[in-house]
């Protein structure tokens, strides 16, 4: 079911394995297993197996729960989809390039991925920008919980948040990503300090990444800049 090669389908895994909510017409499912006709129809038959819970007031699916999440991962690998699989290296890629604070690397690899395999997602402020995020770190939920968005902080809302899993604390760091929109990273830095985002996560971690992203609309370019909070 999962291998059928659907216009679109492997994207929308990707996207909920991220933890982004996807968009589904379950209307014209015929409950009928033998002759799946789209995308549509194989998200809504997932939906009834209890594998995607489903959002009535916006229409979309969504993975529900980490378990399931893994059984969805291991089922996509298995069908052996060289998008999916090249797309894993990228997200893996992307982590390694953040946890070494390599600026450089993270700004093109989320340029990569957005360009390769999000292309549909349209930029059009930070809440666009979140969501390609969120899609890009998809290898980073192995090591840390489902990202984190509009995290309140006491003095606004951190964009995006990664806690590592209490096995993964003391190896890997918090991260926290303030994103913008036609302006530089910069600038997304200073907020993260200015607003004090760091004091959200002290009691769940020890050392903690500070990434700003930004992109332009005109040059269409992403840049980044990563400070280290030690614990």
């Amino acid at each position: 079911m999962i291998s059928m090669d659907f216009d679109g389908l492997k994207a929308s895994i990707i996207e909920m394995l991220s933890g982004v909510d996807v968009t589904v017409n379950t209307a014209m499912f015929k409950n009928d297993t033998e002759s799946f006709r789209s995308k549509d129809d194989v998200l809504t038959y997932l939906i009834h197996l209890g594998y995607l819970g489903y959002n009535q007031s916006n229409h979309t699916a969504f993975i529900p729960n980490e378990e399931i999440r893994q059984e969805l991962s291991v089922a996509t690998e298995s069908t052996k989809w060289n998008e999916l699989i090249a797309f894993q290296q990228e997200s893996k890629n992307l982590l390694t390039s953040t946890l070494d604070m390599n600026c450089e690397e993270v700004a093109s690899g989320i340029e990569r991925i957005h360009m390769e395999y999000v292309s549909a997602v349209q930029y059009n402020d930070e809440n666009s920008l979140s969501s390609v995020l969120s899609i890009a770190y998809l290898s980073s939920m192995q090591y840390y919980f489902k990202p984190i968005r509009e995290l309140p902080t006491g003095r606004g809302f951190a964009d995006l948040v990664f806690i590592p899993k209490p096995e993964y604390k003391q190896n890997y760091p918090a991260i926290i990503a303030e994103l913008k929109w036609n302006k530089d990273a910069d600038t997304a830095m200073k907020q993260i300090k200015r607003q004090k985002y760091p004091d959200s996560v002290l009691n769940y971690t020890g050392d903690i990444l500070l990434v700003g992203i930004s992109y332009d609309k005109k040059s269409k370019m992403h840049q980044c800049v990563i400070e280290l909070i030690n614990e």
